[in-house]
């Protein structure tokens, strides 16, 4: 059973790769099994100032699923380079995804050339789900052309590859993966958390301190696969899949639908093993749907 795949020129020995805001900088993870059987994993959301985030409650439970408003609580850049990164190297002995996240184009910039220079990052995975400060509020990747000006930027000033994380909060995701690829993307991650709420039937108040939250969890992943499956389509470069993914089966689904590897996200806050199953149970699930090399399923349902 071969398990590999190649993700913008990088071989990993599978799919698997848990998603930026579930596994922190991997540390943690590491004192429960050994994360080096992962393909690789993306690192928490990294700004260029230590961030503290939301204020609580930040996390609501809903139906197959649960809604975040955490805000992207980091220690900033500087710190993820001088204190994180050597302590994941002890740990962690494969390329990491460096998870970038900006308020303006100078800040996914600035941040994106630091980590670029480290020796341990493999990939920028850059999220442009986040407000522009500049541009009203709204998120850089609600617009194709504030989406590949960001792409722009970072290819500027960065040599590995770039892959765009882009929102499902938007009418035609294909456009934007599109401005992303036109702007020199080396591929495209999708789909980040979709918005929602809850309110408390007691209080009659949101459940969530900031109103509204990112939605994850089994629940969004037929959405998640859609998305994928329209990007995979319309791009010739490699899409990541993530959303809902909780099983052996769901990363085949995705890498059918067009993903070259796969996220999981959600999963991993309920189990804290989610990954390490899911890898270990893909040889199997292969066997069962007659698969010997899984880079041989990629795009299958697209073709």
């Amino acid at each position: 059973m071969n398990t590999s795949v190649d993700l913008c020129g990088i071989t990993l020995d599978n799919p698997v790769i848990p998603a930026s805001g579930t596994f922190g900088y991997g540390c943690e993870f590491a004192e429960l099994y050994d994360i080096n059987i992962l393909g690789t994993f993306s690192f928490k959301g990294t700004t260029r100032e230590p961030r503290f985030g939301n204020p609580t409650p930040r996390i609501a439970e809903c139906t197959a699923g649960m809604i975040n408003a955490v805000g992207l609580q980091n220690p900033g850049v500087e710190k993820v380079i001088t204190e994180e990164l050597p302590k994941l190297k002890k740990v962690f002995h494969k390329p990491v995804m460096a998870n970038v996240s900006g308020f303006s184009v100078e800040d996914y910039a600035h941040t994106c050339a630091l980590l670029d220079k480290q020796e341990q990052v493999g990939w920028l995975e850059v999220n442009v789900s986040c407000p522009n400060v500049h541009g009203g509020g709204m998120s850089f990747g609600t617009s194709p052309e504030a989406a590949a000006e960001v792409t722009r930027a970072v290819k500027a000033v960065t040599k590995k590859p770039v892959i765009i994380k882009l929102s499902p909060n938007v009418t035609d995701i294909v456009s934007i993966a599109k401005a992303c690829e036109e702007a020199g993307a080396d591929g495209i991650s999708l789909i980040n958390t979709l918005l929602g709420m809850r309110i408390d039937l007691k209080t009659k108040r949101p459940v969530i301190a900031n109103t509204m939250g990112g939605f994850s969890g089994p629940a969004i992943f037929p959405i998640a696969l859609r998305m994928v499956y329209q990007t995979a389509k319309a791009v010739g470069i490699p899409v990541v899949g993530m959303g809902g993914v909780n099983n052996a089966e769901d990363v085949i689904e995705m890498m059918l639908a067009g993903a070259s590897a796969v996220q999981v996200g959600a999963a991993n806050l309920v189990d804290p093993f989610a990954c390490k199953r899911i890898v270990e149970a893909l040889p199997e699930a292969m066997e069962k749907y007659g698969i010997s090399d899984l880079r041989s399923v990629i795009g299958a349902a697209v073709r």
